[in-house]
């Protein structure tokens, strides 16, 4: 059966993002909506439009039975979830199947077992990826935790087996120090995620974070679409990507693509998928697999010339990969800038009412936001409101390309993190693409003791 409707389980600019697509390939598509988000521009542009709750996502966007409802109303063939929210709910993707609704994303047997990190770690250590010594499993008995601890060598860092953003995280450099901290990580991981269980891995002291993104057709065919470069994060938040990495050479990409290509036709996995390292010393070390689409994915499209959200569409529609290996071609350099609502050096949230906007333009410039003048940001979700995406030939010309089209990025009566990113492109290690997984947040607290004497 061919997809002729779409319900778009999100909101913001992916909702948006996944709306162009679908109007592009002929398929209509529907809004789902809190009350909080009905003049949102994906709202206005859907064929249909649903409201499925108040503005607390918890009662809207994470609704299950309503998003199913609206589904069922509206005659929708399939469900695309975007990324955050329901993206990752293996129980939600599981549903949508069982009423017979396409669900446009892998298997839900795959994002059950990615999404225990546990269980992740244990599955690409069998699929040939390269891990970071530690467990190969959940840890609780002290003596076992100090003897893996000493063959992996301090510094170790202990994680929540559920969740993410830098909850259930503590790093140990002591043995004498690691009985409390596995402690402490398991009390907030179990506040957090409502799963004490903890694991423990060797440290990597300055890393990078590479990412590369995967496609297989569910039928053991797989591809990779090379790496992209994620290091710059601020509590473990990304701030800007690009792809290809600055570090990376082409036969290590080649190298590592291969083997994540390979794993992902083993593993029969169907869709977008991105499979994560640390990246320190020429070597990478798995970290995670995100069984979804990346928010950063404009800069794989840019340097392949790959829709990434057709592919998706494709593929849940039963039909092949588009490319071969061998016909992926990379070309030239792309970033990505979040743009947040935030202030840019304080990094509140700022919503409220868009007074003015007015997007760059030109030459291989691209913004996927849902933003126009009159739109009230709501505080509810994420501050995330734009994403200006910048491509070059080289990376000098897309620095070049980025540094003129913040200049024209207008957003008028909230702050944004515009300024940030301007100041970061001033900065020789950045120009340079030196940097790593630590090297923004140190940045930050220069320029905060720079602030501090100009003032004393």
């Amino acid at each position: 059966m061919a997809i002729t409707k779409v319900l778009i389980a999100n909101r913001g600019e992916i909702a948006l993002r996944i709306h162009r697509a679908c109007h592009e390939m002929g398929i209509k598509t529907v809004a789902v909506h809190s009350t909080a988000d009905e003049d949102a521009m994906h709202v206005r542009l859907a064929d249909e439009a649903v409201c499925i709750g108040p503005p607390a996502a918890a009662d809207s966007y994470l609704n299950i039975p309503n998003i199913i409802s609206a589904a069922e109303i509206t005659h929708a063939d399939a469900i695309h979830p975007g990324y955050g929210f329901l993206s990752e709910n293996a129980r939600f993707a599981e549903i949508v199947e069982s009423h017979g609704i396409i669900w446009i994303g892998p298997k839900p047997e795959h994002i059950r077992t990615m999404g225990d990190k546990i269980e992740a770690k244990r599955t690409a250590a069998a699929l040939g990826l390269p891990l970071v010594p530690g467990s190969d499993g959940p840890i609780s008995d002290i003596d076992e935790a100090k003897a893996i601890a000493e063959a992996a060598g301090y510094p170790v860092i202990i994680k929540a087996a559920s969740g993410g953003g830098g909850r259930g995280m503590k790093v140990c450099t002591d043995p004498s120090q690691l009985e409390t901290l596995m402690m402490q990580a398991g009390r907030e991981a179990k506040a957090a995620f409502g799963d004490a269980t903890v694991y423990l891995e060797k440290y990597l002291g300055d890393p990078r974070h590479i990412e590369f993104q995967v496609f297989g057709d569910g039928r053991g065919n797989a591809i990779h679409l090379g790496e992209r470069d994620c290091s710059l994060q601020r509590r473990h938040q990304k701030v800007l990507e690009e792809a290809p990495s600055p570090v990376i050479s082409a036969a290590q990409r080649m190298d590592m693509g291969g083997i994540v290509a390979k794993a992902m036709a083993d593993m029969g996995y169907r869709g977008a998928g991105t499979i994560e390292f640390l990246y320190e010393n020429n070597e990478f070390y798995f970290i995670e697999m995100n069984t979804r689409l990346q928010v950063e994915h404009p800069v794989t499209e840019a340097i392949t010339g790959l829709d990434l959200v057709r592919e998706q569409i494709r593929i849940a529609d039963g039909k092949s990969l588009t490319l071969r290996q061998e016909d992926v071609v990379f070309r030239g350099h792309a970033i990505e800038c979040r743009i947040n609502a935030e202030d840019p050096r304080t990094f509140m949230p700022s919503p409220g009412l868009v007074k003015g906007y007015h997007a760059p333009g030109g030459m291989n410039v691209r913004v996927d936001s849902g933003l126009y003048a009159g739109y009230r940001i709501p505080p509810y979700y994420d501050s995330m409101i734009a994403k200006l995406i910048v491509y070059g030939t080289t990376r000098d010309g897309a620095l070049r390309r980025l540094r003129r089209a913040l200049e024209e990025f207008v957003v008028e009566g909230v702050k944004t993190t515009i300024p940030l990113h301007q100041a970061l492109l001033d900065d020789p290690e950045f120009q340079r693409g030196d940097y790593t997984i630590k090297w923004l947040e140190e940045w930050l607290a220069r320029q905060d003791l720079a602030d501090a004497a100009a003032k004393a």
